[in-house]
């Protein structure tokens, strides 16, 4: 590998361009390009039946793509499979565990697959219950563990050769909020420590928490990639909400707003609260001086930007946790 490759597939943890897979007259991936940077936190946010898991199965080589290409550090995933298989761990929706044995076992077992000797295996194993909070349980058969307590032994097992790529396929699905915030700082850990992730996600708050930057995937398509920032604002500008302390002031205070903004200006249904675009930020001073001026006294005053659901929404024109029930069935019958 000459340096100008090695530098290109060092600063790129994935490279995808135009990835498609069809499950008979279903396509499920239909033209998909992904960059992710090394070092970051990638999500790719969509409902179900959308292509996140297709998408991901084609990047860790669990499926062949129909057409297109992809890259994993410079390795092409068709036809260097062994070697991206190397480099990579996979946590699916359902943990990939056996319930009849103890956390302990089963991280054990894997890591003894992945080559360790048996005292190292036993290291290992402890070293990460210990990293996920499951030391306690860690002689307990898998049947008997809470819903969130088998997502962090999942994604545990699927760290153990320290891979440099993560794949998370919606760890947090089902997770209480607790152990979701939990796993959320696991996977910021991770990346601390120099992994990159590529996170699938249907929650907007998962997205908007982690993401370094986000792919909007709708219908086996990305329509929209970016920062969380660059994301929020192709929709529109933030949004100025006023809270006025005397309700007779509120009339007076939206022609003052109006004039000095230059925008229009609505008011809450409950009255009270004057919402108007933020334009220019700069005017904001010239607005609380016009009001001190007229005399009219605020209680609050906050800056509200535009959420991801309002870009989901605009973007594909529904929401993101709107289930596409049949496409997502489609999909796991022809993969199974």
């Amino acid at each position: 590998m000459s340096n100008e490759q090695r530098t290109v597939s060092e600063e790129w943890a994935v490279e995808a361009q135009g990835l498609v897979k069809t499950f008979g007259n279903n396509r499920a991936v239909d033209g998909v390009s992904l960059n992710v940077r090394a070092g970051s936190i990638y999500g790719v946010l969509g409902p179900n039946g959308a292509g996140k898991t297709t998408t991901i199965r084609m990047l860790a080589t669990l499926l062949k793509p129909d057409a297109g290409s992809a890259r994993i550090f410079g390795h092409d995933v068709v036809k260097e499979a062994q070697i991206v298989r190397q480099i990579i761990g996979v946590t699916g929706q359902y943990a990939s565990v056996d319930e009849a044995l103890s956390a302990t076992e089963n991280l054990v077992i894997f890591s003894r697959l992945l080559g360790l000797s048996r005292s190292e295996a036993r290291q290992k194993a402890a070293e990460l219950l210990e990293e996920f909070g499951l030391t306690e349980a860690a002689k307990r058969p898998l049947k008997n563990f809470s819903g969130g307590m088998r997502r962090r032994l999942d994604l545990a097992a699927s760290l153990i050769a320290q891979p440099p790529l993560i794949f998370l396929d919606e760890p947090t699905t089902g997770l209480d909020p607790r152990t979701r915030n939990q796993m959320w700082d696991t996977i910021r850990r991770l990346v601390k420590t120099g992994s990159t992730v590529l996170l699938t996600t249907q929650y907007l708050q998962e997205a908007d928490e982690l993401a370094d930057r986000i792919a909007v995937i709708d219908r086996g398509q990305v329509v929209a990639e970016g920062t969380v920032d660059e994301l929020k604002t192709s929709v529109g500008n933030s949004s100025l909400q006023l809270r006025i302390q005397e309700a007779q002031d509120i009339a007076r205070a939206r022609q003052t707003i109006e004039r000095v903004l230059e925008v229009q200006s609505a008011v809450s249904a409950e009255g009270g609260i004057i919402t108007a675009p933020m334009a220019d930020a700069d005017r904001v001073t010239d607005l609380l001086i016009a009001l001190r001026d007229a005399g009219i006294p605020l209680a609050e005053l906050s800056v509200q930007k535009p959420t991801l659901d309002e870009v989901f929404l605009t973007i594909t024109g529904h929401g993101v946790e709107d289930e596409v029930k049949g496409d997502s069935e489609k999909v796991k019958e022809a993969a199974q």
